[in-house]
């Protein structure tokens, strides 16, 4: 009995050998060399594997930096124009500057201008919370405000205002990956220029509604008056769907749209708060 049992572990540790050999020599025959220099670019990102790129994850991003005929079509987000400048150089490559961009939200619908007409209690998910109706509010087009996209954010650049509601981000640590563009149903947030010292004017509404139904539902909502559109020098501003739209690349931050937007829907980030003539005059006579 003993013989038979050592016969037959003799034999299937034989078969185990000769099938690993098989194995080794098929996976020898068939092994496809890697170029070199993938491995050179990878390192050179930061390793994020956000997928703001546009491929799974770094490696996959390096592959087809490596393949590609030039970076005209692969960007880094994360990494900017400092990493790309690495990876030009490893692969003898020209690298076109592109302009630092930043997530904004496109909705101001908070609890103050955005009254909630019923209270939502299931699972704590935005895209859940689409599939099973508009919203907790008269507005289908605002946030809402389960903080989907701050979960999608893997740089703790995003984070929900107990007060309004809303999601803020920090233009510190976003990195313009699209994640949380990704992460939004709605489609409320998107990536822009972050511009000249980070100033930037934005209408902050995605209201597609007539008027008279976005002011009811929003004390903040664009009504598509297009007054923006009229006194904008710059022709950056169309209106369409009953909503206003800045273009941002023709878009000169003069600010006329601001100050003639009859709702305040129109918002200008990161300006210096200018003082009043008066003030100055004061200051100046106390000189």
């Amino acid at each position: 009995m003993t013989g038979v049992f050592l016969w037959t572990v003799g034999i299937l540790a034989g078969l185990g050998f000769i099938l690993a050999l098989v194995l080794f020599l098929i996976a020898k025959k068939f092994k496809v060399e890697e170029d070199p220099r993938i491995d050179l670019v990878e390192k050179a990102l930061p390793g994020a594997n956000c997928g703001g790129c546009g491929f799974a994850g770094c490696h996959a991003f390096a592959d087809a930096a490596v393949k590609a005929p030039n970076l005209d079509n692969n960007f880094c987000p994360v990494g900017g124009n400092d990493v790309m400048k690495k990876v030009a150089e490893i692969l003898g490559y020209e690298v076109k500057q592109q302009t630092p961009k930043v997530a904004v939200l496109r909705c101001n619908g908070s609890c103050e201008n955005r009254p909630r007409i019923n209270e939502y209690d299931g699972v704590r998910s935005c895209r859940v919370k689409a599939a099973l109706y508009a919203g907790d509010t008269l507005c289908p087009y605002g946030c809402l405000g389960c903080g989907d996209c701050v979960a999608a954010c893997a740089f703790g650049a995003l984070s929900l205002n107990p007060e309004t509601g809303l999601p803020e981000v920090d233009e510190s640590r976003c990195t313009a990956c699209g994640a949380c563009t990704k992460a939004c149903p709605k489609g409320l947030i998107e990536l822009r220029n972050k511009g000249p010292r980070s100033m930037r004017v934005y209408v902050c509404c995605s209201n597609k509604d007539k008027g008279m139904f976005t002011r009811k539902a929003c004390k903040a909502g664009c009504i598509g008056c297009g007054k923006c559109a009229k006194v904008c020098p710059h022709d950056a501003i169309t209106v369409e769907n009953n909503l206003a739209y800045i273009d941002f690349t023709k878009c000169k931050l003069c600010k006329k749209c601001v100050a003639e937007c009859p709702i305040g829907a129109i918002h200008a980030v990161n300006f210096p708060v200018l003082k009043p003539k008066t003030e100055e005059k004061k200051e100046a006579a106390n000189e």
